[in-house]
C-alpha cells in the first residue's frame, strides 16, 4: 500500500463524504473517484441529486438537459442517469448539476439555476422545488 499526503481542505472533504465510524479515506476516495464500493466486486454508486426528482415523476432517467452561452455561442447538453447524476456527453458523470456543469463550462455556475430540463423547458431549480413542495405536502 502507498501512502500519499493531502491537505486540510482535501482532508475535510474526505471527511464531509465519508460515513462516520464505516469509511476511511481511502473508501471515500475509492468512491470518488472510481465509483466503486468497498466492499463491493461490482461499481456502486449512490443516488444522485436528481433522484428525487425523478422520483416525483418532474423528470425522467434518459431527459436532456441544456445550458446555452450566448457570448460564447457554445451550448452544453447532459442526460439524466437512471440513478438521478448528470451524464456528460464524454461518458463523466457527477452526483450534482453544478460540478457537471463546471466540467462543461470550465467556470462555476449554479447547474440547478442554469441547466433546462429540455422536456419540460424549465430550469432543474423550479422542479426541485416542485419535488421538495410535493414531498412536503405528502408528509
Amino acid at each position: 500500500m502507498r501512502k500519499i499526503e493531502i491537505d486540510d481542505e482535501v482532508f475535510a472533504y474526505l471527511q464531509r463524504h465519508s460515513e462516520p465510524l464505516v469509511d476511511t479515506p481511502n473508501d471515500v476516495l475509492r468512491r470518488e473517484l472510481l465509483g466503486k464500493n468497498p466492499d463491493a466486486e461490482e461499481e456502486v454508486r449512490r443516488p444522485g441529486a436528481l433522484m428525487f426528482i425523478i422520483e416525483a415523476e418532474l423528470a425522467a432517467p434518459g431527459d436532456k438537459l441544456q445550458h446555452h452561452q450566448p457570448r460564447r455561442q457554445r451550448t452544453h447538453e447532459s442526460t439524466i442517469t437512471a440513478d438521478g447524476w448528470v451524464e456528460l456527453a464524454d461518458g463523466r458523470a457527477f452526483p450534482q448539476p453544478s460540478p457537471a456543469l463546471k466540467a462543461q463550462t470550465g467556470s462555476d455556475i449554479n447547474g440547478w439555476g442554469q441547466y433546462i430540463h429540455l422536456p419540460s423547458g424549465r430550469r432543474l431549480q423550479e422542479l426541485r422545488e416542485e419535488a421538495q413542495h410535493r414531498k412536503a405536502q405528502t408528509n
